[in-house]
């Protein structure tokens, strides 16, 4: 956990000073959400969940929102990203974009229902909804990068022990 926790905190760091000038209309990529599906998809739901938490937490720090939705749903998107990993592969790069996409969504919908509930103004729900599925897209591709990313210096590593 403590590697996720460094990589969580490099994504943090990213997500709040860089990540904004990779905005496609009004849609961010969330590298946040891709170190918790990465962590997610290779643990427990147990320990998939307490990443988010803690994940989501950081997001609320940055974000200046001291209502702790991101909290929430960035737990229960982990928790959600971490049920399908006895099935499949988890280092397949397609199941990767699907649960990434997924999470997305999730986490979208429970941040927009919390915001609702604690008054947001209900008027602009088709505007969020496609920005919404325009981040689940940007997401996906973003994992992709991460797992070919991540795929490359593994090969690195492995080539440097058979020496």
């Amino acid at each position: 956990m403590r590697t996720g926790l460094v990589w969580l905190l490099a994504a943090l760091v990213a997500q709040g000073t860089i990540m904004h000038y990779a905005i496609v209309r009004n849609a961010e990529p969330s590298l946040v959400l891709v170190a918790v599906v990465w962590y997610a998809t290779r643990t427990d739901p147990g320990l998939a969940t307490i990443f988010g938490v803690i994940a989501g937490a950081g997001e609320d720090i940055i974000a200046f929102d001291a209502s702790g939705t991101w909290t929430l749903a960035t737990a229960i998107a982990a928790l959600l990203s971490s049920l399908p990993r006895r099935r499949f592969f988890e280092d397949s790069v397609p199941f990767f974009m699907i649960v990434t996409a997924f999470a997305t969504l999730v986490r979208e919908t429970l941040y927009w229902t919390i915001k609702k509930f604690e008054g947001f103004p209900p008027g602009l729900g088709v505007l969020h909804f496609h920005e919404a599925l325009l981040q689940a897209a940007l997401n996906a591709l973003l994992a992709a990068a991460v797992m070919f990313v991540a795929r490359r210096f593994d090969r690195r590593r492995f080539a440097r022990a058979r020496r």
